[in-house]
C-alpha cells in the first residue's frame, strides 16, 4: 500500500467527509426519542424479569428451610 504525505491524507479525508449525509435535526432528536423510550421499555421489563426471578428464589430458598 502506497504511503501518502499528511497534507494528501487531509485532502482525502476532507472529501470523504463531503460525501457523508448528515442526519437533519428533526431525525436526530426522533432517534434520540427512540432511544429513550426503547431504553426505559427494556429497563422496566429487566426490572420485572429480576423481580420475578428474585421471588422465585426466596420462594424456593424458604422451602429448604
Amino acid at each position: 500500500m502506497a504511503k501518502t504525505n499528511p497534507l494528501e491524507f487531509m485532502r482525502q479525508v476532507q472529501t470523504e467527509t463531503k460525501k457523508v449525509v448528515w442526519p437533519s435535526r428533526k431525525e436526530t432528536i426522533m432517534t434520540g426519542v427512540m432511544v429513550l423510550i426503547m431504553a426505559t421499555v427494556l429497563a422496566l421489563f429487566f426490572l420485572g424479569v429480576d423481580t420475578f426471578f428474585d421471588a422465585l428464589v426466596r420462594f424456593l430458598l424458604s422451602l429448604a428451610q
